[in-house]
């Protein structure tokens, strides 16, 4: 069976409803009023090879780095780096890790956007997000709808997950390594078994990522996924990991 955990890039209580606060703090939050919506962003899509929109001053290596650090942290409750506690959520990670090679997500944050969408925002204007194709390790994949963020009781929340890509199997399995409420740990997915959990062999492709809610039943990283983002030079080692 599939590794199955509650996912809601927070793992303290949550503020009131229709409660605010910064998304760079590690405490729980509550970003969208009962009832309201909460659109993915648009950006104007850039073809495959095109490179990033504004190239990024990253320095030789970068993606390594990256890999190399999420890598450490897998198995830990919590994300600290070279001494420094970045948030306990999904994009404390990311954001974390990123840090270490000069890149600050959350610069292009827009007014009521949680995390994760900041990120998103920060991916259309200084690289290129993605939905097909297959990714490179380091790349951000990022999901919507993983849990009520809202809590409106629909499944209306938008962009509400985010991981980091580590390697990509043969099979085109992706693995990702993000900060669940148990910690920091890697799931699987496969978008060409969209809505299988186990491969026609029995082998894991993709993982749980929303729990099951009454009759509704556990919804898997690939029905979740939003898209890919890359930001980093792309080093041809690691292109065909």
């Amino acid at each position: 069976m599939a590794v199955l955990a509650l996912t809601g890039c927070a793992t303290t209580a949550p503020v009131p409803l229709g409660g605010r606060l910064d998304f760079e703090s590690s405490v729980a939050h509550s970003w969208g009023r009962r009832g309201a919506d909460r659109d993915i962003p648009q950006g104007t899509p850039r073809p495959a090879g095109a490179g990033p929109a504004e190239p990024l001053d990253a320095p030789a290596g970068a993606r390594g780095t990256v890999i190399t650090v999420a890598q450490k942290l897998v198995g830990q409750r919590r994300t600290v780096i070279r001494g420094h506690a970045w948030g306990d959520d999904c994009t404390g990670l990311v954001r974390g890790v990123y840090a270490q090679v000069g890149v600050d997500l959350m610069t292009s944050a827009a007014k009521g956007d949680n995390g994760v969408t900041a990120i998103w925002r920060y991916a259309l204007s200084h690289g290129r997000v993605y939905e097909g194709g297959r990714p490179v390790a380091g790349d951000l994949v990022f999901f919507r709808d993983t849990y009520d963020l809202n809590r409106d009781g629909l499944t209306n929340d938008g962009l509400t997950h985010i991981g980091l890509v580590e390697t990509i199997e043969d099979d085109g399995t992706v693995l990702v390594i993000h900060r669940v409420a148990r910690g920091i740990v890697r799931y699987r997915m496969n978008l060409t078994f969209k809505d299988q959990p186990r491969s026609g062999d029995g082998r894991v492709v993709n993982d749980a990522l929303r729990p099951p809610k009454g009759k509704e039943p556990p919804r898997l990283a690939s029905q979740l996924f939003a898209g890919y983002a890359t930001l980093l030079p792309i080093e041809s080692r690691l292109a065909s990991r």
